[in-house]
């Protein structure tokens, strides 16, 4: 089932009974980016906190294993998957070995999706722990930094136990979410995911 399939067949929520979703909490003004800001400003997400009938559980992997601020840190050797199948690595910019504050986040993260019974995750693309469609193949500060189609750590084991993962960046798959939340949403028909721009085509060669 896509996530545009999933999306549609979720439940009709209500004031009483919000649809209960997974965000990653800098997406919605939390300061837990990596440098202590909130990684900027994301209204495709903020949007969500105006309807009544969501009920947005807010995490930051990365700052509860880590603290904020940080330093950044990418994926080594593979994606999130990776990672979990102990075949990649987890490393700060300074070369520092986080894989198992990671993996433990991504335990962590997993514990409050099942306690709080969500229902979907939107999460920050890119990000080593959050990444749902792109992510950095090693650091992202080289001089050749190198982009690859997967999954940061705790998306990865989020999707691994059932539960549907789509990006900030997701925005037809969001104009789905707002219609569900609110039914007199107008869809907007031109709303792209991420992996139909021609950034992404082009980088990874899709449809070549």
């Amino acid at each position: 089932m896509t996530d545009r399939d999933y999306l549609k067949n979720l439940r009709t929520p209500s004031p009483e009974d919000p649809l209960r979703i997974l965000v990653s909490a800098c997406l919605t003004g939390i300061l837990c980016g990596y440098d202590g800001s909130a990684n900027g400003e994301y209204p495709s997400v903020l949007k969500l906190l105006q309807y009544p009938t969501a009920r947005l559980v807010r995490f930051c992997p990365e700052d509860h294993s880590f603290g904020s601020p940080r330093e950044m840190c990418d994926i080594h050797g593979g994606t999130g998957d990776d990672v979990l199948d102990g075949k990649a690595k987890v490393l700060t910019e300074s070369g520092i070995d986080w894989t198992e504050g990671m993996v433990a986040a991504s335990l962590k993260m997993l514990e409050i999706a099942r306690r709080e019974n969500v229902e979907l995750a939107v999460m920050m693309d890119i990000s080593a722990a959050c990444g749902s469609q792109v992510i950095y193949d090693g650091n992202r500060f080289s001089e050749n930094k190198v982009y690859q189609i997967g999954m940061g750590v705790c998306a990865a084991q989020l999707s691994r136990h059932g539960f549907k993962v789509i990006s900030q960046r997701d925005y037809a798959s969001l104009e789905i979410l707002y219609a569900k939340l609110e039914p007199a949403h107008q869809i907007n028909p031109a709303a792209i995911d991420h992996h139909e721009i021609p950034w992404y085509k082009e980088y990874f060669k899709i449809g070549v």
